[in-house]
Formats: structure tokens, sequence, C-alpha cells
């Protein structure tokens, strides 16, 4: 069942089709709102208050779906919207998806499609809009946060409402999370969140830094404090002082390097290489890792003090594989960005490409899901990136240009030729005279089956649900 809050206006000049599209959305759970024109339609976008949906006809008189599209973009940019007609062209459907369309379905209406499309429609609306929601309600009160930390998801959730309540204080964080999931971007959310977003955020690689350069780079040098110190420099401590320092794999480091981090975190206060003079800095620390620092305490690579001095708020990011209810909202968040990056016209993934995104593992999280979709990006020529453009890996085995139906011994034929038609029917886009083609068969054997389909089921669109 819908959700009782979804709001589906129905946009219609055909009295008859409103009270048939009225009967079957309510009785579904949905509330219904309608309009005989596209005025009209218009109107109550404006003033009925937020429309989760809007399902218009195409041909309508005075404004038609199109032009009502386009409106509707411009004054409820947050509503999805879903076209009907009984003219299908694929140039009509190609132009609603253009103006923004979510979907575009064609008259006769057949019951179950119809639901399945408005549910789809309204599923993506709710988590756009849930989305929003979470992530105003955590950067309440800050500037540019989490732009890139985008999900709905339960476990996504715990961790921004842990984040929205620790990053106030001057609690040290300890970010842990497997390579990709976003430390990074956690521990700039942690920063923009506080009263030290004014302040630098200064980001070490403790994986990066030469033991031998460790203390320089965390504490600088005076001048001739070694062969090359031709000035004074300061370290990162320093350059840090009054907003947050990000220690980025943490667990990466030798165990001089921990005592000499040790130390500053117990006291804030360390000394220039080759100086005498004790420097106070004022640093939030947030370190970040993809070990078990636990583990490394108990096989003695890792400082027992130094994990207790970094663990005061530990913050664990899940994996994508734990969430992966975000992957399609992470997915068209990076179709977005790298479209606008590589000046490309795409608006989305296809169905059978977001399934396959959904049920890939992802061992680099985030990380590789970004690359993957950067890669579909740029392969993609058309308004939409198919599963063919998703690298191979990704793919299930028998996709692409080779799909394959299969069927058990035994199956009736005349299952066999629905599915093969049903199937080859959705590979093309509904166009049944190329499926014809493909199959090799007559248009008008399409015609037939689907018209005894059509007699079969008892989900059809009728007066009887009146």
């Amino acid at each position: 069942m819908s959700e009782p809050q979804s709001r589906v206006l129905v946009a219609d000049d055909e009295e008859s089709n409103l009270k048939i599209l009225d009967r079957i959305l309510s009785k579904a759970g949905f509330q219904v709102v309608t309009a005989r024109s596209g005025p009209e339609a218009l109107d109550r976008l404006r003033d009925d208050g937020p429309i989760d949906l809007l399902l218009t006809d195409l041909r309508m008189p005075g404004m038609d779906g199109l032009e009502l599209l386009k409106a509707a973009r411009t004054v409820a940019p947050e509503s999805e919207v879903i076209v009907m007609t009984a003219y299908g062209t694929v140039e009509i459907a190609v132009d609603a998806m253009q103006q923004g369309a979510y979907d575009f379905i064609t008259k006769p209406l057949e019951k179950r499609a119809l639901l399945k499309t408005v549910r789809k429609a309204l599923e993506k609306a709710h988590l756009l809009a849930e989305n929003r929601r979470l992530r105003e309600q955590v950067a309440a009160g800050a500037t540019g946060t989490t732009s890139s930390m985008i999900g709905t998801s339960d476990a996504f959730r715990q961790v921004m409402e842990t984040i929205a309540q620790v990053a106030p204080s001057e609690a040290t964080v300890l970010v842990t999370g497997e390579s990709g999931t976003g430390k990074e971007l956690l521990a700039r959310a942690i920063h923009d969140l506080s009263d030290r977003r004014d302040g630098p955020l200064v980001r070490v690689n403790c994986a990066a830094i030469p033991e031998t350069l460790f203390e320089s780079e965390l504490f600088g040098y005076e001048k001739g404090a070694f062969t090359g110190a031709a000035n004074r420099k300061p370290g990162r401590f320093e350059l840090a002082d009054g907003g947050t320092m990000f220690l980025d794999e943490v667990g990466e480091m030798s165990p001089a390097a921990q005592v000499k981090l040790l130390r500053v975190l117990q006291e804030g206060e360390f000394e220039r290489v080759g100086g005498t003079k004790t420097l106070s800095v004022d640093v939030r620390v947030v370190a970040a890792t993809n070990r078990d620092l636990g583990r490394m305490v108990a096989q003695r690579t890792f400082r027992e003090d130094l994990f207790y001095r970094l663990n005061v708020i530990p913050v664990h990011l899940p994996s994508l594989r734990e969430r992966s209810d975000d992957i399609p909202l992470l997915a068209s968040h990076f179709v977005n960005k790298y479209a606008a990056k590589n000046r490309k016209e795409i608006r989305g993934l296809t169905d059978e490409a977001l399934d396959a995104l959904s049920t890939w593992r992802w061992p680099g999280n985030i990380r590789e899901l970004e690359n993957a979709i950067e890669r579909s990006v740029v392969l993609c020529r058309s308004d939409v990136i198919g599963i063919e453009q998703l690298p191979s890996h990704i793919r299930p085995e028998g996709t692409g240009s080779s799909r394959r139906l299969v069927f058990p011994i035994g199956t009736r034929l005349r299952d066999i030729e629905r599915t093969a038609i049903l199937e080859t029917l959705r590979h093309v886009g509904g166009d049944k005279r190329v499926a014809a083609n493909l199959l090799g068969i007559a248009a008008r054997t399409i015609y037939r089956r689907l018209e005894e389909e059509r007699a079969e089921s008892d989900e059809s669109l009728d007066e009887e649900d009146l």
C-alpha cells in the first residue's frame, strides 16, 4: 500500500477519466486532487499545498500536458510528473522526458501498470524529499555542509543523527569504516556543523608522511633546524589553530609518530623542530581509519593510551552494502554531477542499470560507485544510461547486447511465447513493429497476444471501478 500522505493531482479534461482515476487511486490509499484543465491544475499546484505527483493527460484544450509539465517544473519543482496519452509516439515520449517527466504511459490505461508507475514515481519523490529534509536538519545553521552526504537508509540516518548531536561539542571523534565510505566527507560535516566552521579544516594523511618527516610536518620547524631548512615553517597543528585537524588513516602511524601525537593531544602543546619555545594551539581533532584499532591495541601495534584519546566519540560509517537503499539516490547524484561536468544531457539510468547497481557488492564502496557512474556518463551516447554503459564486472551475467531468456524444460509453449513478446517489447520501449521484426513474427500476432493478455486480466481500467 502507498503512504497515506501521498498526494496525487490528476489533470484530465474528460470527466469519466477523472472519476475512474480518482476511484482507483483513492482505493490504493492516495489522497487525490482533480483538475479539469491545465490552468486549473496549475492553480492547484500553486494553492493546494504540496503535491507529490502530477498525473496529466497530454491532449487538453487551452494548455496541453507538455505545457503543464513545463509550468509545473517552475511552480512545483519537487513534484514528479507522469504524462498520459492515447497518442503515444516516441517523439512525444522523448520530449516529455526531456522536460522532466518521470514517465510516460499510454491509453487505454491498465490498472496494475498504472499503480506500479505511480508508486515508483512517488517512491522517488519521497526519497528525494526525505533526503532534503535530513540534510537541512543536519546542516541547520551551517553553510556548505554535507553537500555530498546523501542517503535516507536507517544506517545512514543513524550516523547523521549522531553527527548532528556530536558536532557542536569539542570532543575528539574517531570515524571508522571501510575505504571509500566517505570518512573525509563526514569529517568535513563535523567541522561545518561545529562552532569552528569559520576556522580552518586541515587534513593530514598519516599514511603518506614518512616517519622522518612526521614531526616537522605536524609541528613545523625553525630556520636552520636541519639541512635545507632555510626558513621557519609552521606545522599542520599551527595551521589548524582555531579549527579542526582531520587525521586520516591514523592506524598507519609508526610507534614513534604515535608518541609524538599523543603528547599534543594530551597537553595541547608542542615545539617546532629545532625550537625551544612551547606553542599552544586550540584544535579539535577528528581521526579516521579503516583498521580495527582495538585489535591493534591487543596486538601491541597501536598505543592503548593514544587509542583512548582518539576514541572519545566513535562513529562507524556503514559500507555501501549495509545501506543499499541509498544506491539510487547516490547514483542519481553522481549522474547529475558528471553530466554537468562533461556538458551532457543525461536524465538518469534505466531500471535495468539501477537493478545491476543495487545488486553489486561494492567492495570499493561509494568511491567505486562514483567511478562507475563517471565512466558510464562519459560512454553514454543517449539521454539515459543503460546497463551496456556500466563496467562489465557490474553487469549481471548474460546482460548487454547478448541478452537471453532462459526457460526450464517443460515450460508451456504459450508461456514461452508470452514472455518472449513481453520482454522484447520492454527491451525496445514498447514499439510493437520493432519487436515483431526482432521476433520474426507479424505485428498483428503481438497485438493479438496483448489483447488476449488484457482479456484474461481482471486488472483492466473499466467502468466496474467506478
